[in-house]
């Protein structure tokens, strides 16, 4: 069995890995970024094609390379993707690609041992989990009781209007990437009913100069919503899986383009959802934009995850396990810690973090 032996492994390639790289390859560690894509940037390529981002360029940008949007401008997600791409080309990043670590376990000595999908395995002394925190998708259980006649998609797996059957579309979850996908299907000829509450949203239309600026000072005020704050610890505290408001779409975009508004599904009956009034709404595809989870399911040390299957930590550093930390976590420190507006504050901490206990050991040695 091949054996790499490493300071540090990054598990995940992807935005959060970047940010972690970068700053492990500035301090000179010997460190690698294992990715289970088969390009960097994958998990962005497989996204819906329509998908534009509302991230202002200064909070979209990795350190040391801008992505090619103007002042102004909001990348789609393949140009994000291949943003990724050229960034560790340019910064020669050493990441093993189509690789998935099957299992993390700690070693007798502290150390920690990844086990590969090839039959190989990684020895380190830290570990920096950066998988993702939309991995499962996540949908009500009442989900497997609808008629099979109807088709069902998660939005983790929607690429384009082709997917849908003729007839009417529901929509399930009414944030950014459930408006996304109402709209879209509207404009394709579908008459769609969105579900949900309506999340609020902001006022202004990013897409123009003072929309942008405007947008930009909304994201300083919720990377300053931390759990250091009494207001980012009651948000905290609501639960993890309340998505921000609504950024480019409009509830006037919704009524334009025809889109019915219900709150919610209640239940399905007879294979066929149904509001809490009562109410049979009509539809040949329903699409879940309810949300989805990390999967720590590989991480096989006791203490590390709880019931829900986040990790145990503070500030991304894992309580109870020294070595392993966390990045791109949802609420990791902040409401946008998921998101490329807080990683990179996050991805400092942890590595300055690891980079102390890295000193103190080589002192006590």
């Amino acid at each position: 069995m091949l054996t790499t032996t490493l300071d540090t492994a990054v598990v995940g390639a992807g935005a959060a890995g970047l940010l972690v790289g970068k700053r492990l390859a500035d301090r000179g560690i010997r460190f690698e970024l294992f990715d289970d894509h088969a390009r960097v940037g994958d998990s962005w390529r497989e996204r819906y094609r329509s998908l534009r981002l509302f991230t202002p360029r200064p909070f979209l940008s990795l350190p040391g390379l801008r992505p090619d949007v103007g002042r102004f401008g909001y990348p789609t997600a393949t140009e994000l993707a291949d943003y990724f791409e050229r960034y560790v080309q340019h910064f020669h990043l050493p990441v093993r690609l189509s690789t998935r670590v099957v299992e993390l376990t700690r070693l007798a000595g502290g150390r920690f041992r990844l086990e590969l999908d090839s039959g190989g395995e990684v020895v380190a002394d830290h570990v920096i989990v950066t998988a993702g925190a939309h991995r499962i998708p996540v949908a009500p259980a009442f989900a497997a009781e609808l008629d099979p006649s109807i088709r069902q998609l998660h939005s983790m797996d929607y690429r384009g209007p082709e997917q849908l059957a003729d007839g009417p579309v529901l929509v399930v979850g009414a944030g950014n990437s459930g408006t996304d996908v109402a709209l879209e299907a509207s404009r394709n000829g579908h008459a769609v009913t969105l579900a949900g509450r309506h999340p609020g949203h902001v006022p202004v239309d990013i897409d123009k100069p003072i929309g942008n600026l405007v947008s930009g000072i909304f994201v300083r005020f919720l990377l300053r919503t931390t759990i250091d704050t009494a207001k980012g610890r009651a948000a905290r505290a609501e639960g993890l899986d309340h998505g921000v408001m609504l950024v480019r779409n409009k509830p006037a975009d919704l009524e334009r383009a025809g889109v019915v508004r219900v709150v919610r599904i209640d239940r399905v009956e007879a294979g066929r959802p149904v509001l809490a009034d009562g109410t049979v709404i009509d539809a040949a595809t329903v699409i879940w934009c309810t949300g989805s989870r990390p999967d720590l399911s590989w991480i096989a040390i006791d203490g590390v995850t709880d019931a829900a299957g986040l990790p145990i930590e503070h500030r991304g550093m894992a309580s109870g396990c020294p070595g392993l930390a966390f990045v791109g976590m949802p609420f990791q420190y902040s409401v946008v810690s998921e998101t490329l507006m807080g990683m990179g504050r996050d991805a400092e901490f942890v590595v300055e973090a690891l980079s102390r206990m890295r000193a103190v050991a080589a002192a006590t040695a």
